[in-house]
């Protein structure tokens, strides 16, 4: 069986369960991953390490525990927010987005608007609440783990347009800005040697950063934002949380607007450190003469 079918089975039947039990499932799993030495379990560890060294170690490891049960629910999630039919999935998102009004404006006076969309809470609830409200193009990375037919349909299935990181894609994205529309970016994501990063400090760290968000944004002179969906406590939905980042589109230089980018990225960050994804090697990439991290 390929494993786009059996993953595609499984997030099905996950899809067939109540949030808060589905939640409740990924925490067990995310339990199991704190308590059973393993390649997340170390890679979040290391992450919190170098991004907290003042935590003491009861908070260092109530912290990861924490995270590993978020990262637990985020991946059994997948199924209902990819799954479930829009109006349900719609309904998990509990209040008003505060900021949202700047964002609209923004939109009325047909500048266009760049969301940023980090690894932070439930970056797919997030995306697809603003592709049911706005003309939104989805850039999205290849999958590692073949799952791509089904996250593009999940992704794209409230009216966002998906496009890959490819030079089709990014002429997609300029295109639909210029013509006032959004666009949806991962943000933090290594973007890795091959495809022209540059350094920008991540929680006092020399982090690989994408140059796409800021290119665009000193281009064309759209505004950024940054959103992200935190995750209530016993499956009861989503908060939207909303940020605008001027500096991104001011800056003087790529490499000031590149840092202003990863500064936003690390306040919401901090505003919710147990559901960003520590699991991911951010820090993977090194300048040159810098040791590895992982």
């Amino acid at each position: 069986m390929r494993r786009e079918t059996w993953i595609a089975g499984f997030l099905r039947l996950i899809a067939a369960l109540p949030l808060p039990l589905t939640h409740a499932i990924g925490a067990g799993l995310g339990w199991l991953l704190w308590r059973i030495p393993n390649g997340a379990r170390r890679i979040a560890d290391r992450n919190l390490t170098l991004c907290f060294p003042d935590l003491t170690p009861d908070a260092h490891n109530d912290l990861l525990r924490r995270n590993l049960g978020e990262t637990g629910k985020g991946l059994l999630e997948l199924g209902p927010l990819w799954l479930w039919p829009g109006v349900r999935v719609l309904g998990l998102v509990q209040g008003a987005v505060a900021g949202e009004s700047a964002f609209a404006t923004a939109l009325a006076e047909k500048r266009g608007a760049i969301l940023l969309t980090p690894h932070l809470g439930a970056w797919e609830m997030a995306g697809l609440y603003y592709s049911s409200r706005y003309p939104l193009t989805i850039l999205y990375r290849p999958s590692r783990v073949g799952i791509d037919e089904l996250s593009v349909q999940g992704r794209g299935r409230l009216g966002g347009r998906v496009v890959p990181t490819d030079a089709a894609g990014i002429r997609a994205l300029l295109a639909a800005l210029r013509n006032g529309e959004v666009l949806g970016i991962l943000p933090d994501q290594d973007p890795g040697d091959e495809h022209g990063g540059i350094f920008a400090p991540f929680f006092g760290i020399s982090a690989g950063t994408m140059t796409l968000v800021s290119r665009l944004a000193l281009k064309t002179g759209a505004p950024v934002f940054l959103t992200w969906a935190e995750r209530l406590p016993h499956g009861r939905g989503y908060t939207l949380q909303l940020r605008a980042l001027p500096e991104v589109t001011t800056a003087a230089s790529l490499d000031a607007s590149a840092a202003a980018l990863n500064r936003g990225v690390e306040a919401a960050v901090r505003s919710l450190p147990a559901q960003y994804l520590w699991v991911y090697k951010r820090f993977k990439t090194r300048p040159p003469g810098q040791p590895k991290l992982y």
